[in-house]
């Protein structure tokens, strides 16, 4: 699972990829250059210095004489960074017997094969063994592994946090973009250097810039359009009250209605476009603001509340609230109006959030629309009949009411029926 883990970040991390070649580069190079250069002394070696070193090898057996002499063997010890052993009949002679006494067992015969170079053996029946002397020559190599693989490591991380230090800008475009899909434009990417990532930071900003004016520029255009409308729509429908009763003037003055809600909504949408700007926060009671709007705007409505005992007051904004508790109720009434289970309004404090939940008992939707019933004029199939009302702003509003708190507009079918929660901060 760890591996996945760290397969799926290499993949993701344009910087880890670049500091694993540049590892792997570094050791492609150093066994190339290694394998090189021990191809080419191993030449030189058999060729050359082997012979040299066998003859001096004879040299010295020689000088020590038959039998070997151990005055003569200490001699070349200390004259020499020699080991020197002597195993036979009539000398027993070992220059580090220390050695010896650190290996027991099967393994003293394969660490005193690496260890000792070169024997010979007498005429006498004496068997002579040549080695180094200093056992820190023996050390060294290992020593100089380990370093050298501790340097490389440190140069790997060097190289790593210089390619995070290069790609850094790439993090500051990627949290950037995030912000500027999301709406908010407030906070420029920062341009940290001028390179190559410099620039595209600086044309990013002015994209954004860009597309802040040209939204800004229609938002302008909408909310100066439907303030415009609002006038003569007042003027049509108080000379459409003065038609004498008819069934033509019934429907005009809803379809009057329906122009009047639509423009409402639209002018408040474009408000909440805003986000938390927009509110007019105040200690709020939710459980009161509930039953008020219920007693003033549901009247004559059948609705089962269910409020939590000694919930917290907070800082909501309740003109916001009670705009999208009214649709979240309308929503219902109409859906559930064919049960005769009435809807039920709840209220929950769960894990410090306030939850505002509305449900009705209606045939519900299908799961394939869930997840768009909050999109502006969006309405499932079952609902595009005209007995149902609205206009497919509703829900639209109450996921900005939710944004605008922080919070969230859930929706999910409870069978039988539909459930709308407002999540919001406590």
């Amino acid at each position: 699972m760890r591996l996945r883990h760290w397969g799926h970040r290499l993949k993701r991390s344009l910087g880890m990829r670049l500091v694993l070649l540049f590892l792997l580069l570094a050791l492609a190079t150093t066994a190339t250059f290694l394998a090189g250069m021990q191809r080419a002394l191993s030449g030189g070696w058999s060729g050359v210095v082997r012979p040299l070193v066998a003859d001096y090898v004879d040299r010295l057996v020689a000088e020590m004489g038959s039998p070997p002499n151990v005055a003569r063997a200490q001699g070349l010890v200390q004259r020499l960074p020699l080991s020197v052993r002597i195993e036979g009949p009539a000398v027993q002679f070992d220059s580090h017997p220390q050695r010896r006494a650190w290996h027991r067992g099967p393994e003293r015969d394969a660490d005193d094969e690496g260890r000792w170079l070169l024997q010979r053996q007498t005429a006498d029946g004496h068997r002579i063994t040549f080695g180094l002397g200093d056992r820190g020559w023996v050390n060294r190599p290992r020593t100089i592994g380990w370093f050298t693989l501790a340097m490389l490591l440190l140069l790997t991380a060097a190289a790593y946090g210089y390619v995070r230090h290069l790609f850094r800008p790439l993090d500051d475009i990627r949290s950037g973009a995030q912000r500027f899909g999301q709406g908010q434009f407030d906070t420029p990417i920062p341009v940290r250097r001028g390179d190559e990532l410099g620039d595209l930071a600086e044309q990013v900003n002015t994209m954004a810039h860009d597309i802040r004016a040209m939204l800004e520029a229609q938002r302008g255009l909408l909310l100066a359009v439907s303030h415009e409308l609002r006038s003569p729509l007042t003027r049509a429908r108080l000379n459409a009250e003065l038609v004498a009763p008819s069934d033509e003037r019934d429907a005009l003055l809803r379809d009057l209605g329906t122009m009047r809600d639509l423009i409402n909504d639209l002018l408040e949408s474009e408000r909440l476009a805003a986000g938390h700007a927009a509110l007019q926060r105040e200690r709020c009671d939710l459980n009161a603001l509930v039953r008020t709007l219920v007693a003033e705007q549901f009247p004559a409505a059948t609705l089962r509340l269910e409020l939590a005992p000694q919930l917290p007051t907070a800082e909501l904004d309740p003109v916001r609230l009670r705009l999208a508790l009214r649709n979240l109720i309308d929503n219902a009434l109409r859906h559930g109006a064919a049960t005769d289970t009435p809807p039920c309004v709840r209220t929950v404090l769960d894990g410090g959030r306030l939850e505002l939940s509305v449900r009705d008992f209606g045939p519900g939707v299908d799961d394939a629309h869930l997840a768009h019933l909050s999109e502006a004029f969006y309405r499932a199939d079952a609902a595009r009949q005209r007995s149902t009302g609205g206009v497919g702003l509703g829900l639209y509003l109450c996921r900005l009411v939710a944004q605008a708190h922080n919070g969230t507009l859930r929706i999910r079918n409870a069978q039988p029926g539909l459930e709308l929660t407002l999540s919001l901060p406590a």
